[in-house]
């Protein structure tokens, strides 16, 4: 089955969602070490842009995807008729994930090909990181790539990086200006 033929690209580039867990997108990126590549993959919650799940391997496969999806739906309780999005690399539309999403009652949805502006919500993200964070830093080990990888999404981004879209607020301050 093609990835053109699991799903098609719902959010039509409509980067904002009106509660928590109505729609998540989701990719991965590339750091390099002095020990090889890190991969960080990572699902961000478009009501709050707040990063709901991530997960970091030495290699790009199917599981490094499924471990960031299942942070996410531990972390949020296991929300109900949520949209998935990413792009159609073969981590997503492999039948391990796809099974995955079924199984949690996750819609999937994926950008078309060659539109890297389908998923520009989490191409901002990661641009971000390389900004703020590692703009020509390069880490001793894939080891001290994850510790600065969770501190960036566990002490910075998630509870204080403020954004134009959430009016210039955290995302945890955010998710609870709105539940007050």
């Amino acid at each position: 089955m093609s990835a053109a033929s699991l799903h098609g690209n719902v959010p039509d580039r409509e980067f904002t969602a009106a509660a928590p867990n109505q729609k998540w997108v989701a990719d991965f990126t590339y750091i390099w070490t002095a020990q090889g590549w890190l991969y960080a993959a990572v699902v961000l919650d478009l009501y709050s842009r707040r990063i709901v799940g991530w997960s970091m391997q030495d290699s790009m496969t199917s599981q490094l995807v499924a471990d960031d999806l299942m942070m996410a739906v531990w972390r949020q309780g296991k929300p109900m008729a949520v949209l998935h999005h990413s792009d159609q690399g073969s981590q997503y539309t492999s039948k391990q994930f796809q099974d995955l999403l079924k199984e949690h009652g996750i819609t999937g949805s994926m950008s078309r090909a060659g539109e890297v502006w389908d998923n520009s919500a989490m191409e901002s993200l990661f641009s971000s990181r390389k900004t703020e964070r590692i703009a020509r830093k390069v880490c001793r080990s894939r080891e001290q790539a994850r510790a600065d990888v969770f501190d960036y999404i566990e002490r910075f981004y998630n509870p204080r990086r403020r954004h134009s879209t959430l009016g210039y607020v955290s995302p945890i301050q955010f998710e609870k200006a709105q539940e007050a």
